[in-house]
């Protein structure tokens, strides 16, 4: 009987909440593999989006790609917090974390079915894979946890409600598809808000900064993969010029820049406040999003360089403008808007304005996409090196 306790004890280990302050908290090597895994489907979603580029359906894919994304994302982020809070390292952790994995698997199967037929099936029950395994865990908090009971019980249920919703979104008519998708998101994201409000879960600031440091980079490292197979295919297929040296050479600065840019700010110890920490948290969505983007149109733009492609060399620079500008923008509200003055805080404006209108003056797509690039690095430079805060 001892054994068999023993045993037991080791399975179901009570699921109580984590330190926030716990000394040199880091992400798991459980964590490591959920986000290797899970960039799988991003990665898929972004191959289809360059495929929809390049085909010059831009806002058919931009639409399906948000949509798709937008799962992923939110998937990631609920496991990323609740682990913060609550992993207890029990084989039932273990497993659930296992089934979520499966889940985002499935998810990726179903992404080019998605973008092809605009069939969500697949995706739909990846997705309730992986957020039926989360109401499972949060139902062991809702047990252990006492004094967050509550708040335990408004996520399970909160999943569990919005969840029909997605069920049901397989039967809606298909010109309601967007509308439907819009309203089951903004659910989506006001389950934690409802849930927080009774009582706040006792994730780590700096374990959360760096989970999202390292999907970050992770998705750089992705984007950086997929230019790097396009660049090699053209290549492959005697499709050198001088215009894609230097868009090869525009593409890693940009990418290096982006990294640069993200890693200079330390943001753990502004994560203490509730509000800063949702908008902190929800933010970094367009943070994601355009990373992959950028990657999906520097892949694309390797097409455009080599002739391969049907978009125009213009429609395809402001392609990838926007997306940095949108990664710029959401970079400089969440880590640098808020100490910024003088010269400094006009600076990122200014770039913003110089990058948007490159693709007007500078042509074809690949000395655009270099001007872009060293626009971008020069106000880093000044920003970091020059003009003190």
């Amino acid at each position: 009987m001892p054994n068999f306790f023993s045993f037991a004890h080791a399975w179901l280990k009570p699921i109580a909440p984590r330190d926030p302050h716990e000394k040199h908290r880091v992400a798991t090597s459980l964590e490591l593999l959920f986000d290797l895994i899970f960039v799988v489907a991003i990665a898929t979603a972004g191959q289809q989006l360059h495929h929809a580029i390049i085909e010059n359906h831009l806002a058919h894919g931009l639409t399906l790609y948000g949509m798709v994304f937008f799962a992923l994302w939110w998937a990631w982020m609920n496991f990323s917090w609740f682990a913060s809070a609550y992993d207890n390292d029990d084989a039932l952790y273990r497993i659930l974390t296992f089934i979520q994995i499966i889940g985002s698997l499935v998810i990726a199967a179903g992404i080019p079915s998605a973008f092809q037929q605009q069939d969500f099936d697949v995706i739909i029950i990846g997705y309730a894979i992986m957020r039926l395994s989360l109401v499972t865990q949060w139902l062991r908090v809702a047990k252990h946890d006492a004094e967050r009971r509550q708040t335990a019980l408004r996520y399970a249920f909160g999943i569990i409600l919005v969840q029909c919703g997605w069920l049901l979104f397989h039967f809606s008519p298909i010109q309601f598809t967007v509308y439907l998708f819009a309203l089951l998101a903004a659910a989506e994201l006001c389950v934690p808000v409802f849930a927080e409000a009774v009582s706040r879960t006792p994730w780590h600031a700096h374990h959360i900064a760096e989970r999202y440091a390292l999907l970050t980079i992770i998705v750089l490292g992705e984007s950086i993969v997929g230019c790097s197979i396009a660049i090699t295919d053209a290549l492959n297929n005697q499709r050198f010029s001088t215009e894609l040296i230097f868009l090869m050479i525009g593409g890693l600065v940009m990418m290096f820049t982006m990294w640069w840019a993200y890693f200079d700010s330390e943001i753990a110890e502004r994560l203490n406040s509730r509000k800063m920490a949702f908008a902190w948290g929800y933010g970094h969505f367009f943070v994601f999003i355009s990373i992959a983007a950028i990657g999906a149109g520097l892949a694309a733009a390797v097409d455009v360089v080599s002739h391969e492609a049907l978009i125009s060399s213009m429609h395809e620079s402001y392609f990838v403008a926007i997306s940095l500008m949108v990664y710029t923008s959401s970079l400089y509200i969440l880590h640098e808007a808020h100490h910024q003055s003088g010269l400094k805080k006009w600076l990122y404006p200014l770039t913003v304005v110089i990058v948007l209108c490159i693709p007007q003056f500078i042509e074809p797509a690949g000395y655009t996409i270099f001007a872009m690039a060293a626009v971008y690095a020069l106000r880093l430079i000044l920003s970091k090196c020059y003009l003190k805060r």
